[in-house]
């Protein structure tokens, strides 16, 4: 509980929104995506996997954790298939259910794939294991929105961290 609430302060002392970003791609993304309305769901991770899904036109997502998510991809997505790789967007309860080597060999990633982790602040070990993703190698964007973290693999992209609020 108490890391919880420094970790809310901690990021709140150091995230930023949209005026705070010279990313153009993350930039696009914060205005064209996550900050525009409607919500998609009542549920902050939900709703930022939601409205990625449509931003980015997913057609192949990979849930790992979470079985009802998927009956609420199928509302909102009709017709978007799953487990076709190679995967536009690959979602994880947790941090902690993969190591990051693991991640980038066993699933069939692709330029522009979108890996998003549910509860990076669930603890002290969760959020040093979201920190192992964001320093690999293989990613290039990473953001910390404190209900979640985003990873996404742009190899046309300096490698860069983002906290932003949402």
């Amino acid at each position: 509980m108490i890391f919880n609430i420094k970790s809310y302060l901690k990021f709140l002392l150091k995230s930023t929104n949209e005026h705070g970003i010279h990313s153009p791609f993350v930039f696009d993304y914060l205005t064209k995506c996550l900050y525009q309305k409607p919500q998609k769901s009542k549920d902050k991770v939900i709703n930022v996997l939601l409205k990625s899904i449509a931003y980015f036109n997913a057609k192949s997502i990979l849930v790992k954790g979470n079985n009802s998510l998927k009956k609420e991809l199928e509302k909102n997505f009709q017709g978007v298939p799953e487990k076709k790789p190679p995967i536009d967007v690959l979602y994880f309860e947790s941090p902690m259910s993969q190591n990051p080597d693991n991640v980038f060999s066993s699933f069939p990633l692709h330029n522009d794939s979108l890996i998003l982790f549910r509860g990076i602040y669930e603890s002290r070990e969760t959020f040093l294991h979201w920190m192992e993703f964001t320093k690999s190698e293989k990613v290039t964007v990473s953001m910390d929105l404190f209900y979640c973290g985003l990873i996404f693999i742009r190899k046309e992209q300096v490698k860069q961290h983002f906290t932003i609020r949402i």
